[in-house]
Order: structure tokens, then C-alpha cells, then sequence
């Protein structure tokens, strides 16, 4: 028997949303001064403008905390952190939450996810993903000693693990091979037995009897039910999308299973083939995906089951005896772990971007050693301890939550004669063109423009380089307070097209980005990679849904011309030009921009321009300093022209009064802002928004998506782009359609790198076959060096108050 208990909400009365179209309404605006990152007090505004208030106790952790195992005692936390840069196993005092020891592991050494003591306490086992190996520590005193690792098969990427109850027997889940290992801890050798489960297995646990073993299996909706002994299969479960974390009661003995994209928990009952019930986690009625739940960890009464839910920054609280959620707990940014102290009074989560960023002036310099600003990897993580709170602070955290991501809206400016309040509203727009590029911070292109909030010493491309972008932020609006959701490309795009990057996306990149594998599920961009992202889950997706015109140009395509050009998402298979270049650096944008225009000309004779265009603009990463390439100033400046050309283009056709053109990054990796490092670039050129003003509303990745879903009539993807500001601001009900003239930059488009260049040796040596595969710090360098002069040196820091 199935059932899903929903609803959960209703018991919060006046606390609670009472609108139920809030998924196609538009969420409460932001305030001029509202700035993402850390703040003087504790908390933080992350980008896509939900607040972080974190209860309890903060103690500062490594780079990405995915996972932690308390000792059997009580008394340790084993913490794997499973960042870009450092990755490194912590050991704290579980009661004082004092760091006790902290083991660093330089690329490719590695950790991911697994971790689990002996019985006893006297060994720590912990995955060591690439390395394909499980790491062995002796525990003595307050320490602890690495010893002689388990080597596992070649490919097997070890994630979760579990220990039989005499400690003899290890299962860890090969996440590489879609395999299951069985180690004997005493010889430290793998058993002969080796069981073939679902793709990307994550998680294992055993039966009370220790006769099953159960595996979720991340890269589809499954868990596989193993014969513990031979590792035979069983039966095969269906949970919901993308499961993670399991864990059992203590008292029933069910399992529960983090269904991670399907906002839900699967209870399965002992012995059971088949999933008994479903608690639904969403935060309001009709939500869409986001709230990822991970962490999990039940009451020593069995009565209450907490879950660490990563996409809402908050802890859940759940009765099982009713199957409902009583309330939340706000705590640090991507929660991805619970534990409750052996004493059941306080709950220990692992909050993976802690408080965010902050600015980085000095960029990514790889010339200091001791303070990298590298967005990939300078943001920490955090501890939240939280003593479990009464009935009354339950409530009251609860109230903070649903301010905090807003869920307590709707509250968008009602009426505006361009941007629709709801999908489906009238408005002039009536064709989309939505052009992504790569890694540009706001400082590099807009640090000296003369108006917003700029740093013209971070500037690296001005008015020679980049006459296009600087001349349209100047005419139509500056948005000088616009972040990009995503870190690095591999999330980047996923925020950019999918207005979410889940958990398979938000484990495995920074695995990638740090030299210890799994490239190929992070760089291919291939949506139909097991695990990569849940169904129906594209801005396209929901056009082909609605039945409106999309065209795409280069977004999730590959096949280097003069072959053709194919899609690698299904659904964009009928929808994509095949003689516009797939991402490669040795194509030029304008040689894009002319197959576009090509098919855009044939579009305004046959008066048939579909509702949306995708284009992907990406020359902008540049090839750093590889001597015989272009130079970073050549590769922007050529970028900046093939933009200039889109809206020359647009803006002299009959389309141009019923057409919006929106522009940003992918990301904003590629360089310093003195604001913050998820800040960056965005235009949107329409005669509805030629106003010369600047709009310092806090915007990002999600509220350009809102703002375009809104115009094409279509709801939003996820919570993050329900709730998302709509760039309602910058547009004006008076059009002004003077056309835009291309402006050909002064800047050489041919120059190129010489052999002396600054680091060119190091550039040399980088892979630019696609985006983000050179290793982001050295080239962010030698794109400074390149523009500023050999051994040349960010500015210093600039640290800002909440208000500045």
C-alpha cells in the first residue's frame, strides 16, 4: 500500500500561504540595498535573495561538508569535506563542537560522502571516491591515524558505506559502476561478492537482521534489495527521484529514504518489497521542486524524524505518528546532514555553502598561496548546533523560515503594463531572445562604466574591449546588483536553463573542478546523464509542454562543423540549428551570429519568429594566454561584437516593439568584484527598457528566468524562480524604439597571444576543448596578467558592511 501524506502546511494557519496559485504568481520584491553574502551579524543573503538565519551555534568547517558519523559513544563528529580545493576530514568534540583535528587532502586524494565508525569506536572508515579506495583511521585519544586503506576495484568511486553490527563486514556503494563492494575489515580485502544495482548508487543500509541490504540508487528513482550474504538482487524498489540518504528507526525498524528530487521521504517497511508511504516535504501547496531534502536522523523514541532539506536552508521536523511535518529550522545555506547527539538534546547539521561568498577583489590569484578568492572553492561550511526546540520556538522558527525563503508571498507588483503578474497575462513582449555566455564578474566588464556600483581598478575590458555591453547597459538599464545562481559552469547552466542544480550536479562538480574525476558528468552537459536533472525539468521543457515556438542556438549541442550540429537534449533534438557551432574556442561568436541571422532574416520574411530563441555566446571564457591564441582582450572584444550584432539585428526589424533580448553569464568565476563573487553581467534590451536608468534591485540567474517565463506565459521550474524578483523594475510602459547601430571595437579581434605572453607556459598546458576544463584559477591569473601586465596583483581586499 502507497499513500502520500500531504499538506502539512494547513496546521500553521495565518503563518502559512492561503493563495493556491502561488507556483504561477510572482513572488515579494527586494530592496535596493539588499546585498548577497555574509553579513556582520551571522547571516547572509544568498543570491537568489533568501535570507540565511542560522539557529543555534556556528562553527566553521572545510569546503563543502556532505556527510558527518557521530562515534558510537557520543562523544566525535567525523565530518567529510568534499570541496574544490582542500578537501579534508574533520574531527570535533561532539558535545563543545570544538575542532578536535582536521586532515587535509590535496587533488587527487579525495573523500566523498561515506563515512562510518566501528562499533567500538576505535576505527573511522570514510570513502575516498576517485581514489577508489576506503580510508582507514585508528582512533587514540582525541586523534586520529590514517593506516593501510581497502583498495577497491578500479572505477568503483566508493560513496556511502555501512558496517555490520560486529564490524566484520563493510558494504559501500561503488557510485562509479553501479556496484555494490563487500569488504572484510580485518584482512582489509574485498569478498568475491560484488552485486550490480542501479546507476550511481549513494547510499546503503543494512536490515535489522543484517540479512537485506538496501542501496539507493541515485541516478534514477530506485532502491535495490540485495541478499546481504551472496549480494544477489532482491527486488528493486521505486521512491521518487534521485534518492540520497537512508536511515532507520530505532524503534519500528522502518526505513526512511531521502527522495531528493521528488521533495519526499519513502517509508519503507522491514521485510517489505514495496514503499508502505511517502511523507511530502514541499514547503506550500502546489510547490515545485527544490526543497532536496539529504540529511536525515530519527529520535531515539522513534518519534520524530529530522531532515537536513538542502534547497530550503532549513532542518525539518516531522511526527511520524501522523506522517507530517510540526515544523522548521532555519539553518546555514545547503544543509546537507543531520545527527542528533548521542544524548538526543541537540541537532548537528553540515551546512555545505555555509554563509556564502562575500566579495573577492583579489580574484582568483594563484600567486598567493595562502588566500585563494576563487568562488569554486572560498566559500566554507559551517556546523549548526541546535538544541531541540520546544513547541513554542518550533513555531516561531518555523515563521522565520517561510520569511526567510519567501514563501509568504505572493506579492509582486500587480498591473505592470509589460511584465506579466501571472503566466498567461497580456503584455507587448511577445518574442524572447535569451543569450548565455561564460564567467564574467559585473567588475570585469562593468567596474569603470561610470554609473552603478562598479570598481573601475577590477575592470579588465572597457570601452575598447567591450563598446556593445557598455553602450546597452548605459542606453537601456543598468543592473548593477545581479548575481549569477551558479558557482562554476556545471551549475551554472543548470541554474540558467533549469533554475535549479541538484544534489547529483551539487556533490559531483566539485569533484570535478578539483582535479579528483568524474569530469565527464559535469562538463558534457548532457541531460540525459543518469542523475543529471529531474524529468520535465528545462525552460524549454515547459514550452514544448504549452505548445510555444522555441528555437535554440548551441545550448546542449555538440558536433564540430562543417559536420552537423546535433542536440544533446532530447527535447531540443526538432528545436536546434545544425549549422550554428556547438561551444568550441576555435570558432568565432560572430561566425554563430551569422548562421543565426541567417535563419533570423528568413524568420522576419516569412513573419514567423518563434516565441523564445536560445543562444549560446560562450567566447567570452577566452584560452588565457596559450601562446598563438587569441588574447583574453581579442576573445571579448569578438564576444562583445556578436552581441552588438544580435540586438543591430533585432532592433532594425519589425520585431523589434514586441521583443525583449536578455543577456547574462553562466557564471561569474572568471574574476574578482569587489561585491561579491557570485555577481555578474546582465542586459535586457527592449524598446520597454531603453530608459538609461540603473535598477539596483537584487536580482539573479532565477529572476531573469521568472521575468522570461512570465513573458512566455509559462510557470516556473522550481522554488527558486517562483519565488524569484521578476526584473520588473527595469522595464518602463513608454517604448522608446530608436534601433541600436553594432559598434565594431577598437580592440584587435585578431591579436594574438605571443610566446612570452604572461604564463603562457601555463596556459599552454590547459584544456579549452569546452568550458571550465582549464584548471579556473591559473587562467582567471593570466586574464589579469594578460590585461594589467606580467606579475601584476589583484587589489586587496575590501570587506563591506550590510549597508555599504
Amino acid at each position: 500500500m502507497r499513500r502520500i501524506l500531504r499538506g502539512w502546511w494547513v496546521g500553521f494557519g495565518a503563518t502559512v500561504l492561503t493563495v493556491s496559485g502561488l507556483a504561477g504568481a510572482v513572488a515579494a520584491t527586494t530592496t535596493p540595498s539588499d546585498r548577497v553574502g555574509p553579513r556582520p551579524d551571522g547571516t547572509a543573503v544568498v543570491t537568489y535573495g533568501w535570507r540565511v538565519t542560522p539557529a543555534g551555534h556556528q562553527t566553521p568547517l572545510g569546503e563543502k561538508p556532505f556527510a558527518t558519523a557521530l562515534s558510537p559513544d557520543g562523544k566525535y563528529l567525523a565530518v567529510s569535506n568534499d570541496g574544490t580545493h582542500t578537501q579534508s576530514l574533520s574531527l570535533l568534540d561532539a558535545n563543545t563542537r570544538a575542532t578536535l583535528q582536521h586532515i587535509d587532502y590535496t587533488s587527487p586524494e579525495a573523500l566523498f560522502i561515506g563515512l562510518a565508525w566501528s562499533p567500538d569506536g576505535s576505527k573511522l572508515y570514510a570513502s575516498a571516491g576517485g581514489n577508489d579506495k576506503i580510508r582507514v583511521y585508528t582512533r587514540s585519544g582525541d586523534g586520529l591515524t590514517e593506516g593501510t586503506p581497502i583498495a577497491l576495484p578500479k572505477g568503483s568511486f566508493p560513496a556511502g558505506i555501512v558496517l555490520s553490527a560486529d564490524g566484520k563486514r563493510l558494504y559501500a556503494a561503488d557510485n562509479g559502476n553501479g556496484r555494490v563492494s563487500e569488504v572484510d575489515t580485518a584482512g582489509g580485502t574485498v569478498l568475491g561478492a560484488v552485486g550490480t544495482v542501479g546507476p550511481n548508487p549513494y547510499g546503503v543500509a543494512l536490515s535489522p537482521d543484517e540479512k537485506s541490504l538496501y542501496v539507493s540508487n541515485w541516478g534514477t528513482n530506485t532502491v535495490s534489495v540485495l541478499d546481504a550474504s551472496t549480494l544477489a538482487g532482491r527486488a528493486t524498489m521505486t521512491v521518487g527521484s534521485h534518492p540520497t540518504t537512508m536511515t532507520r528507526n530505532p524503534v519500528t525498524k522502518d526505513l526512511y529514504v531521502a527522495a531528493t528530487d521528488a521533495d519526499r521521504i519513502a517509508v519503507i517497511r522491514p521485510g517489505a518489497t514495496e514503499v508502505s508511504r511517502y511523507i511530502d516535504l514541499a514547503p506550500y501547496r502546489g510547490a515545485p521542486v527544490g526543497t532536496s531534502p539529504e540529511g536525515l536522523d530519527v529520535s531515539e523514541d522513534g518519534g520524530t524524524l529530522y531532515v537536513a532539506n538542502a534547497g530550503n536552508n532549513d532542518v525539518a521536523v516531522v511526527d511520524l505518528a501522523k506522517g507530517r511535518v510540526r515544523g522548521l529550522i532555519p539553518v546555514g545555506w545547503y544543509p546537507t546532514s543531520v545527527t542528533l547527539t548521542h544524548d538526543g538534546s541537540t541537532l548537528l547539521v553540515t551546512n555545505a555553502k555555509g554563509l556564502g561568498a562575500g566579495p573577492n577583489p583579489r580574484g582568483p590569484n594563484v600567486t598567493l598561496t595562502d588566500y585563494s578568492q576563487y568562488v569554486a572553492s572560498m566559500i566554507m561550511g559551517t556546523l549548526s548546533a541546535v538544541p531541540v526546540p520546544s513547541p513554542s520556538a518550533l513555531a516561531h522558527y518555523t515563521k522565520q523560515v517561510r520569511v526567510n525563503d519567501r514563501f509568504d508571498g505572493p506579492h509582486g507588483k500587480q498591473g505592470h503594463p509589460v511584465v506579466p503578474a501571472r503566466p498567461g497575462d497580456s503584455s507587448p513582449i511577445k518574442h524572447v531572445i535569451y543569450v548565455v555566455k561564460e564567467n564574467r564578474t559585473y567588475d570585469q566588464v562593468f567596474g569603470s562604466l561610470g554609473k552603478g556600483n562598479g570598481d573601475p581598478s577590477l575592470n579588465l575590458f572597457d570601452d575598447d574591449v567591450a563598446p556593445n555591453q557598455r553602450t546597452l547597459a548605459r542606453r537601456f538599464v543598468t543592473f548593477d546588483n545581479f548575481y549569477a545562481d551558479g558557482a562554476v559552469s556545471s551549475d551554472g547552466w543548470e541554474w540558467a536553463t533549469g533554475s535549479e542544480s541538484n544534489s547529483y550536479n551539487e556533490h559531483l562538480w566539485p569533484v570535478a573542478y578539483g582535479g579528483r574525476g568524474r569530469s565527464d558528468d559535469v562538463y558534457t552537459n548532457q541531460a540525459t546523464d543518469p542523475g543529471k536533472v529531474t524529468g520535465d525539468s528545462r525552460i524549454w521543457d515547459r514550452l514544448d509542454d504549452a505548445g510555444i515556438s522555441y528555437r535554440n542556438y548551441g545550448m546542449w549541442a555538440g558536433g564540430p562543423l562543417p559536420a552537423k550540429v546535433f542536440a544533446t537534449e532530447p527535447r531540443l533534438a526538432g528545436h536546434t540549428d545544425p549549422d550554428y557551432a556547438a561551444q568550441s574556442l576555435g570558432l568565432t561568436d560572430n561566425n554563430r551570429v551569422d548562421a543565426w541571422k541567417k535563419e533570423f532574416d528568413q524568420y522576419v520574411g516569412d513573419g514567423n519568429l518563434p516565441r523564445m530563441e536560445f543562444l549560446r555566446l560562450g567566447n567570452d571564457h577566452t584560452s588565457g594566454t596559450t601562446p598563438g591564441a587569441l588574447t583574453p582582450k581579442a576573445f571579448v572584444a569578438e564576444n562583445d561584437l556578436a552581441v552588438g550584432r544580435v540586438v543591430d539585428a533585432v532592433s532594425h526589424s519589425p520585431y523589434w516593439k514586441s521583443t525583449a533580448i536578455f543577456i547574462t553569464e553562466d557564471d561569474a568565476q572568471n574574476g574578482p568584484d569587489h561585491v561579491d563573487a557570485h555577481r555578474t553581467t546582465a542586459l535586457v534590451v527592449s524598446p520597454y527598457t531603453q530608459t538609461g536608468k540603473v535598477d539596483s534591485t537584487q536580482y539573479s540567474t532565477v529572476s531573469m528566468m521568472r521575468t522570461m517565463e512570465l513573458l512566455d506565459g509559462i510557470g516556473p521550474l522550481t522554488q527558486f524562480d517562483a519565488m524569484a524578483t521578476p526584473m520588473t523594475a527595469g522595464f518602463t510602459g513608454r517604448p522608446n524604439t530608436v534601433p541600436f547601430d553594432a559598434i565594431t571595437p577598437k580592440q584587435s579581434l585578431t591579436e594574438k597571444n605571443g610566446a612570452n605572453a604572461p604564463m603562457a607556459a601555463e596556459s599552454r598546458r590547459m584544456d579549452f576543448s569546452s568550458a571550465d576544463r582549464a584548471p579556473e584559477q591559473q587562467l582567471n591569473q593570466a586574464i589579469w596578467e594578460s590585461v594589467k601586465g606580467a606579475g601584476s596583483v589583484m587589489p586587496p581586499p575590501i570587506q563591506h558592511g550590510p549597508d555599504d
